[in-house]
């Protein structure tokens, strides 16, 4: 197998995977095919835009049987691009059993010339904790005899990783599985969960699986549905994942788009620009017959699908996947909180999450701080940086509109009077700013991406108290022997910032001087400042 990644952010990524049949760029999104009823043909679905799908061995092994075998599933299926099978697992899980052995589906699913198959795992789902354990321990010891079993070695093997809800099942399986020789590996019993819209939930369990799997391998997500969850599996590092959604929504007459799915009878126009809906009415579609209507559906459904995914990746390339995902989980109340659970895995993430992009970052609402780049710049800012060796005074000043700080006028005019007044004892002062989103930033970094490449609306409470919870943080970790902050009257960070000011130099026993003024940036303003320097420099003499 050969899975190279050409692009990463958060931990989605694009990349290219190779198989006997063909490429697969990732993240890619498989359509599950019924081989049995093709509500949309397979040679139709590679016309929409699809590289690749997956089907049922257990289900075309039981209805085609040697015939099968004898044309192989590419011919069977008129589809000359990557297949996928699955070995009926999914069976097991809605009836309980299958008439067939782990065995039988591994040499079958051979014997069609599948290019991607799937172990007979058993299906965790939404049982008791006991249930999972077995399957767990059932799912390992398959994924072992595999490699004794198997006879070809022109498949990607797939090892699923099961545990369901119980998130150290699915860590524990994960680790097992992975020491394995398997090519991907996948997150099984997802689909109840989602059904369930226990999306915090599913970001626990792609987690615990993503976290104990080795990095290059490609990551699965079984039953993915909805084309909104694909930002969210994609961010967590799901390279795969295949949906039946397209079809099962089509046969109850419901209409994807991106955030959401509209009954047909609701719908007055039709909010898509697809071949499907560009040439007819909203009406056309209501008057075709019953199985037009659902083939049609279908057809949209699956152009909605594939356009998200073409979405990710230029999100991806454009290191723009969390402005893509925060506006996504926007699409329901679950899915807001599924983006706080990320909260628990930032650290993952920011190990992960390249250093500088393309684009600079946007940051909307308090969602925002839970970027990998806003822990990064708390964490090297607590922990790794030093201010400059002489430094006895740590002057604040506040954010100015033009970026980086150290190139604006405001900012040369105060570094010019400094410089003049100060002479040799300007290395004494250690300018930083302070402003949200970061809380504070030494004036060394300010050019330092995203520290001045970012745009962030009107801060709310929580956003205000963790800028304030930084400037604070940063005091107690240093080591000045007096903070200065020039700060804006009435102005809400400024008040706050100064309120950690006090706290944090009243630990340590240091003065602070609260400057607040009308205007920053007045030589009234600076003369003041120098005035505090100088009665400073006078007290320690």
């Amino acid at each position: 197998m050969c899975f190279e990644i050409k692009d990463r952010d958060l931990l989605g990524r694009v990349g290219r995977l190779e198989t006997k049949s063909g490429v697969i760029e990732t993240p890619a999104l498989l359509p599950v095919v019924n081989p049995a009823i093709q509500l949309v043909k397979p040679e139709r679905i590679k016309a929409i835009g699809y590289e690749a799908l997956i089907t049922n061995a257990y289900i075309i092994k039981r209805r085609f049987g040697d015939e099968a075998a004898k044309l192989g599933i590419h011919r069977l299926l008129n589809f000359n691009g990557v297949i996928m099978t699955d070995s009926g697992a999914y069976q097991i899980l809605v009836y309980g059993r299958v008439k067939t052995t782990p065995e039988e589906i591994v040499y079958y699913q051979e014997d069609i010339e599948t290019d991607i198959a799937t172990i007979l795992d058993i299906p965790t789902g939404w049982r008791n904790r006991k249930h999972a354990e077995r399957t767990v321990r059932e799912t390992i010891k398959r994924a072992k005899q595999l490699w004794s079993i198997k006879r070809k070695n022109d498949i990607l093997w797939v090892g699923p990783i099961q545990g369901g809800r119980y998130t150290d099942l699915v860590r524990y399986s994960a680790k097992e599985i992975s020491k394995l020789p398997y090519h991907i590996h996948a997150l099984g019993s997802p689909t109840e969960v989602m059904e369930r819209y226990l999306f915090p939930t599913l970001v626990d369990m792609i987690m615990a699986a993503k976290m104990n799997i080795p990095p290059n391998r490609p990551f699965h997500l079984f039953g993915a549905g909805h084309p909104v969850v694909f930002s969210l599996a994609v961010a967590l590092g799901c390279d795969l994942f295949d949906s039946a959604a397209y079809a099962i929504y089509a046969r109850d007459n419901r209409y994807m788009t991106a955030q959401r799915t509209i009954k047909l009878n609701r719908l007055e126009y039709l909010p898509c620009s697809c071949p499907v809906c560009k040439s007819r009415s909203v009406e056309d579609l209501k008057e075709a017959s019953p199985q037009e209507r659902e083939k049609l559906i279908a057809e949209h459904n699956l152009y909605v699908c594939l356009s998200e995914v073409k979405t990710i990746k230029q999100a991806i390339v454009e290191g723009r996947l969390w402005e893509h995902l925060e506006c996504r989980m926007h699409s329901h109340p679950s899915l807001i909180n599924a983006l706080k659970r990320i909260r628990r895995y930032v650290n993952y993430l920011e190990r992960h999450t390249p250093i500088s992009k393309k684009a600079g970052a946007l940051f909307f609402t308090n969602l925002s701080l839970i970027r990998p780049e806003v822990y990064r710049h708390k964490a090297r800012l607590i922990g790794r940086f030093s201010p400059p060796r002489e430094s006895k005074i740590l002057l604040l000043i506040p954010q100015t509109n033009e970026k980086p700080v150290h190139r604006s006028n405001e900012y040369k005019k105060l570094a010019r009077n400094l410089n003049q007044k100060l002479r040799e004892k300007i290395n004494t002062v250690h300018i930083c700013v302070y402003g949200i989103p970061f809380g504070l930033i030494p004036i060394e970094l300010d050019a330092t991406y995203p520290l001045s490449q970012f745009e962030a609306s009107e801060p709310d409470e929580e956003t205000l108290n963790y800028a304030a919870s930084i400037v604070y943080a940063y005091i107690i970790s240093k080591r000045y022997e007096i903070v200065i902050l020039l700060r804006v009257r009435n102005e809400d960070l400024g008040f706050l910032v100064a309120l950690a000011c006090d706290k944090a130099c009243r630990k340590l026993g240091i003065p602070f001087f609260d400057m607040e003024v009308d205007d920053i940036w007045i030589e009234e303003t600076f003369i003041a400042l120098l005035r505090k320097i100088e009665e400073f420099f006078k007290a320690q003499s």
